[in-house]
C-alpha cells in the first residue's frame, strides 16, 4: 500500500476515498499507536463544518472507543482549537476532521500528540503500519473496559478566552471585517473581535455543510477585498475552513498576504526583543522580497521544504519561535505549535496599532516581486526526472545567472499530479510569464 498520509494527515474525496471504514481504522489504530497502550487514554475530536463531518466523527470516535480510550468530542472548533486543549485538558492526543482550504466533497482527519504537536512522519508510519497488520497486537476489551465518550460545551470558549489573552489592548473604534469562509471560524473570529471591542463586519459565517470555501476565505479573497472598501474598514481578515491560516487586506483592499505578515510580526517581535535568534522560518516558495527584507533588516531567514509542518520541525530543531507560509499559515509558537488564524490576526493588528499606522503603511515593510506560477504537463514516471536533464538545467542556470540576485527559479514536482511546476519570480512580470512558460514548454517536451 501506497503512504496513507500526506503533508497534512489523511486527506480523500469523503466516503469514497476517506470512508468511515478508514476512519473507524484511523481511530483505533491512532489511539494505540500514540498510547502505546501502555493506559486509557483520553482523545480529543473536532471538526470542521463541511458535512461529512459527522459521518467521520462518529467513525473515528468508533473506532477510538474500539480500543478502551476515551473520546472528548469538541464540535465544530478551529483546528489551532484542538492542538491547544489538546494540551491544556492534558489529553494523550487531538484529532482534526477537516479538508482546511479544500472544496466540500473533500475532508481529512490529522492527529496531534499529547504536547499538540502534528505528528511526525515515523508515528504516522506506525498508524500506517498497524492498520495494515489488520490490527495484531490492538485490544479489543469488553465490558466495563469499552471506551465512553463525552462532549465538552466550554471548548469552544476556553479556545476564544485563550486567544484573547495573547493581546493587550482593545480594540475600540476599529472597524474589523471578517471572512469565515463559513468553516470553523465562524463563531471563533467573530465572538474574540467582538469580545475585544471591534465593530466586527461579518461575510460567510452562515455555514450549511456545503458552503464551506465556497468562492470566500483565504484561498478566495475578491469579496473580503472589495466588503473592506464598502464598509470602510481599517483592516478585513479571511480564514480558511479549519482557521489554521489567515491572510489579510487593508484599508484600501489590497491584499496582505503570509510573506507580509510574517514581515510585519518578525519586526514586531525583534523590536520587543522577542524574535528569537532574530530569525523567521519559511518554505523555499515565499517571495524572494522575504529574503530581501530579512537581509536589509539584519534577520535571518531559514528555509525549509513546503508544507507547515516541516517549518514547525524547523523551529523546533533550532529554538525558533516564528514561522510559517505564504498562504497565510503562520505559527508563533510561544503561544501555539501549529498555523493559528484567529492568533495570528490578533498578534498582526496588535503590531499595527502599536505602530500607530494604517495597515497599508505596515505592508510597506516588505517589498513583494512579481511571481508567476505556470504547470508542465509530464509523464508521471518522469517529473522527478528534470534535475537530471542537462537542457532543462542548463536553461535553469542561464536565467538565474540573469536574475544576478533580483529573481530566482523554482522547480517543483507535484506530490499528487504528473505536473512539474515553475515558478518564477522577477522584477518584469511579462519577462518573467514569458520565461516561465519557455521553461514549462521544456520540461513538457523532454519529459513528456
Amino acid at each position: 500500500m501506497s503512504r496513507m498520509f500526506g503533508t497534512d494527515g489523511v486527506r480523500g474525496i469523503a466516503n469514497t476515498e476517506l470512508t468511515a471504514d478508514l476512519a473507524y481504522s484511523l481511530g483505533r489504530a491512532g489511539a494505540y499507536v500514540l498510547t502505546e497502550g501502555t493506559h486509557k487514554p483520553k482523545i480529543l475530536v473536532a471538526k470542521d463544518t463541511r458535512i461529512s463531518g459527522d459521518m467521520l466523527e462518529a467513525a473515528l470516535v468508533a473506532g477510538i472507543l474500539s480500543v478502551g480510550a476515551e473520546a472528548v468530542i469538541l464540535g465544530v472548533v478551529p483546528t489551532p482549537a484542538v492542538a491547544h486543549l489538546t494540551r491544556q485538558y492534558k489529553a494523550d492526543a487531538g484529532v482534526m476532521i477537516s479538508a482546511s482550504h479544500n472544496p466540500v466533497e473533500y475532508n481529512g482527519i490529522k492527529f496531534f500528540d499529547g504536547k499538540g504537536y502534528k505528528l511526525s512522519d515515523s508515528l504516522e508510519d506506525q498508524i500506517q503500519a498497524v492498520i495494515e497488520s489488520g490490527f495484531e497486537g490492538v485490544p479489543s476489551p469488553v465490558g466495563g473496559d469499552v471506551g465512553r465518550s463525552y462532549t465538552e460545551e466550554t471548548a469552544l470558549r476556553e479556545y476564544i478566552d485563550y486567544s484573547l489573552s495573547t493581546i493587550k489592548t482593545d480594540l475600540k473604534g476599529l472597524r474589523v471585517a471578517l471572512d469565515c469562509a463559513n468553516g470553523a471560524a465562524y463563531k471563533a473570529a467573530v465572538k474574540a473581535f467582538r469580545a475585544l471591542g471591534a465593530r466586527v463586519y461579518v461575510i460567510n459565517d452562515n455555514p450549511d455543510g456545503n458552503n464551506i470555501n465556497e468562492n470566500c476565505g483565504s484561498t478566495h479573497m475578491e469579496e473580503l477585498m472589495d466588503y473592506v472598501v464598502r464598509k470602510q474598514c481599517d483592516i478585513g481578515f479571511a480564514f480558511d475552513g479549519d482557521a489554521d491560516r489567515c491572510l489579510a487586506v487593508d484599508e484600501n483592499g489590497n491584499e496582505i498576504d503570509g510573506d507580509k505578515i510574517m514581515a510585519i510580526i518578525s519586526n514586531y517581535l525583534r523590536n520587543k526583543g522577542k524574535l528569537a535568534k532574530d530569525t523567521l522560518v519559511a518554505t523555499v516558495m515565499s517571495n524572494l522580497g522575504l529574503h530581501k527584507y530579512a537581509r536589509d533588516n539584519g534577520l535571518e531567514l531559514a528555509q525549509t521544504q513546503v508544507g507547515d509542518r516541516y517549518v514547525l520541525e524547523e523551529m523546533l530543531k533550532e529554538g525558533y519561535n516564528l514561522g510559517g507560509e505564504q498562504s497565510g499559515h503562520v505559527i508563533l509558537l510561544d503561544y501555539n505549535p501549529t498555523g493559528d488564524g484567529i492568533l495570528t490576526s490578533l498578534m498582526l493588528i496588535q503590531a499595527i496599532l502599536e505602530a500607530n499606522k494604517t495597515a497599508s503603511q505596515m505592508a510597506e515593510i516588505i517589498k513583494l516581486y512579481p511571481q508567476v506560477l505556470v504547470n508542465a504537463k509530464v509523464n508521471a514516471d518522469k517529473k522527478y526526472d528534470y534535475n537530471k536533464d542537462t537542457e532543462i538545467q542548463e536553461a535553469i542556470e542561464k536565467l538565474e545567472k540573469e536574475f544576478a540576485g533580483n529573481g530566482r527559479v523554482l522547480i517543483r514536482p507535484s506530490g499528487t499530479e504528473p505536473l512539474v511546476r515553475v515558478m518564477i519570480e522577477g522584477e518584469d512580470q511579462e519577462y518573467i510569464t514569458k520565461k516561465a512558460k519557455e521553461i514549462a514548454d521544456l520540461i513538457e517536451k523532454k519529459l513528456k
